[in-house]
């Protein structure tokens, strides 16, 4: 998040009431969970406002705007109106339909094995959207959807500077067949941060999956993650049953997963062991589902 910048609900209640005053009137407060890219408040009951956090993520705002339409009717967010910058914000920003349900920790799931079945038919139907025009990977999201090869120099340093605390040969091993597995096919649409924070639930079912700043259309395998970061076992298996994903896609999925794992370890050491220890679990389940794939 810029440092610079206050996102609070007093910012929220000025850019309403400014550009959009018909809704001035309406309660601002924010969401319970309001993720790291965006900030997120409630306005009144029906409908959410984010604001972008940093300049890298201001990109989204107009995609989503101009693509979440082709989408629907998935059951995925809404966009109400598109706000301009001013009061000191200096990004475009975003009200959307409020969307019931809440975040998908693991608890709050009845059964692991059928969401992971639900959220891959999800997954399935996203990339069966006509992608014709729609947005290739870029710098609006990260390069998620291209080759893994440009984060090649990030995984290898993040290697490099976890050697001792991780297996580095077994990681290398694992990056380099993700490299290998060279995708071949169609451009189709993809979410591009599939995590348990992006997907809704209700009476323990899937409900909806939120926030597409980082989707496009290119290699679904970086839609592949959530199979290492929140399944295992049975419902990971589920989940890549009913994707239909082949070995090498598995291994993209693998190496999409590996990476930002790396970078989280390599970048948290004695900053914030909660996520090192989170991520150093993701990184033993991929190099064990490596080695039992090899």
């Amino acid at each position: 998040m810029d440092s610079n910048l206050n996102i609070d609900t007093a910012l929220v209640g000025r850019l309403i009431a400014t550009q959009f005053p018909h809704w001035k009137d309406l309660a601002v407060r924010p969401v319970e969970f309001g993720g790291w890219d965006n900030r997120t408040f409630h306005l009144g009951d029906e409908m959410t406002v984010r604001l972008p956090s940093a300049a890298a993520y201001s990109l989204q705002v107009e995609k989503e705007h101009r693509w979440l339409p082709r989408l629907l009717p998935l059951p995925i967010p809404t966009a109400l109106a598109m706000g301009v910058p001013a009061e000191n914000y200096p990004w475009h920003w975003s009200v959307y339909r409020w969307i019931e349900g809440e975040t998908a920790k693991r608890e709050r799931i009845a059964s692991l094995s059928q969401f992971a079945t639900d959220l891959a038919a999800f997954l399935v139907a996203l990339q069966h959207v006509d992608p014709i025009g729609g947005p290739a990977p870029g710098q609006h999201n990260f390069f998620r959807g291209g080759p893994l090869s440009v984060y090649d120099g990030e995984a290898r340093q993040a290697i490099a500077a976890l050697n001792g605390r991780i297996d580095t040969d077994a990681a290398s091993a694992a990056w380099e067949a993700a490299l290998a597995a060279t995708w071949h096919g169609a451009p189709v649409w993809f979410h591009g941060d599939v995590s348990w924070g992006n997907l809704l639930v209700r009476q323990g079912r899937l409900s909806a999956v939120i926030d597409f700043g980082t989707s496009g259309v290119g290699d679904p395998a970086c839609d592949l993650a959530i199979a290492w970061t929140l399944f295992e076992g049975k419902s990971r298996e589920a989940f890549r049953a009913r994707l239909s994903a082949d070995e090498a896609m598995w291994a993209r999925g693998r190496g999409w997963t590996l990476w930002k794992a790396l970078i989280t370890v390599a970048g948290h050491i004695g900053v914030n062991p909660v996520e090192v220890e989170k991520s150093r679990h993701v990184i033993d389940e991929v190099l064990a589902d490596h080695a039992h794939g090899a």
